[in-house]
């Protein structure tokens, strides 16, 4: 009977009689297809329907059992077959060599019908026990999966309330965050083989990075619409209130880590780039006077990307500059405003840069 319900296997005997004994013994229960050669063994076992159980014969002309088996193992179609030599070997060294090789049986010739049955049976058991058991991983994989997409998600529209959040009370900056966060990537990226900077731009971190970017003035929430939208010159007290803004974002970013189990990377960024990323290289920023390399890596990064988008977006208190007096201004900076290696390869890419400016520009960026 040809029922495709039922487990297929597959007989490799180059002896006609043991095909036939094997066949008649088997038939009744299962599916059996049978070859008389080991490369029609192999042929039949890559095609489908593929056997769910080999018996395999070793002596046999041609191809033996054993470079059988390692044909099957070498195939992808067909290395996850279990295979049951079937032999008149019945040495001890050669069961040892056939189940080191991969097989999950050995049976010696004569065969004990009763013998042959039970252990076909167990191993087909054994290979739907396995066959589910990898169908649940593959679905607890996709599940892990999807939640971990879904989580990733969450946080990223998080991070973005919340930065949107910040720009409410500055709305000029318009498409700020798409911007710096492409600046953020491009720059880290460039910079990634330096050797300053390997040790610390990892692919992850630079993940980490372009994630955290939007943070960096969440701090601005904090500060007074008559200070944070004044056209005019800031008063000293006014600015002194105004500079609060970068510990004000860290301070957030720290009291929402506490109730959290452990620290994740991406906060710390956030906390470094939004406490320091108004620090100078030449220790006159703010707001704690940092100089050179005590300044966080992600917060010199930021200070480059934030300040070229300041300078070419128009704001209450400035029109927007071209992009070439950005770049003047930049390059004057070098060593004072910025790490003088980090302006460095910001200016030798500077195109690229304009090109993200272009690809989210609105109407507070001017062309060159």
């Amino acid at each position: 009977m040809n029922d495709p319900t039922r487990p297929t296997l597959l007989i490799v005997d180059d002896a006609p009689e043991n095909l036939f004994v094997l066949s008649e013994l088997l038939q009744p229960l299962y599916r059996v297809l049978a070859a008389n050669n080991g490369e029609r063994g192999v042929q039949i076992a890559t095609s489908d329907p593929r056997p769910d159980l080999i018996l395999l014969d070793v002596m046999m002309p041609g191809m033996n059992g054993y470079q059988v088996l390692q044909a099957l193992q070498a195939d992808a179609l067909s290395a996850n077959i279990p295979v049951i030599f079937l032999t008149a070997l019945s040495s001890p060294r050669e069961e040892e060599r056939g189940l080191g090789m991969g097989a999950v049986d050995y049976i010696t010739k004569p065969i004990t019908p009763a013998i042959v049955l039970a252990r076909v049976r167990t191993q087909l058991q054994a290979k739907q026990a396995r066959d589910w058991l990898q169908d649940q991983n593959a679905t607890l994989e996709a599940e892990v999966a999807r939640r971990m997409a879904e989580n990733d998600l969450i946080q990223q529209v998080s991070i973005r309330a919340l930065a949107h959040l910040a720009e409410t009370r500055d709305p000029e900056t318009g498409k700020h965050l798409a911007r710096t966060q492409g600046y953020m990537a491009l720059l880290a990226d460039l910079l990634k083989d330096h050797p300053r900077f390997q040790p610390f731009l990892t692919p992850r971190c630079i993940h980490l990075l372009t994630r955290s970017t939007p943070m960096h003035d969440i701090g601005k929430v904090g500060i007074p619409d008559h200070i944070l939208n004044n056209p005019g010159k800031l008063t000293a007290t006014e600015w002194t209130i105004m500079q609060t803004h970068a510990k004000l974002g860290s301070d957030a970013i720290e009291m929402a880590e506490r109730d959290i189990e452990k620290p994740l990377e991406f906060l710390t960024l956030a906390k470094e780039i939004a406490h320091w990323h108004h620090e100078k290289w030449d220790g006159s920023g703010y707001p704690d006077r940092l100089a050179g390399d005590a300044i966080p890596v992600a917060a010199r990064l930021m200070a480059v990307v934030d300040v070229f988008d300041a300078l070419i977006s128009a704001r209450v208190y400035k029109p927007a500059f071209s992009f070439d007096e950005a770049r003047g201004i930049m390059a004057e900076q070098r060593g004072k405003h910025f790490d003088p290696d980090i302006v460095d390869t910001f200016l030798a890419n500077f195109d690229a840069f304009v090109a993200i400016a272009l690809q989210h520009r609105d109407d507070a960026v001017i062309s060159a």
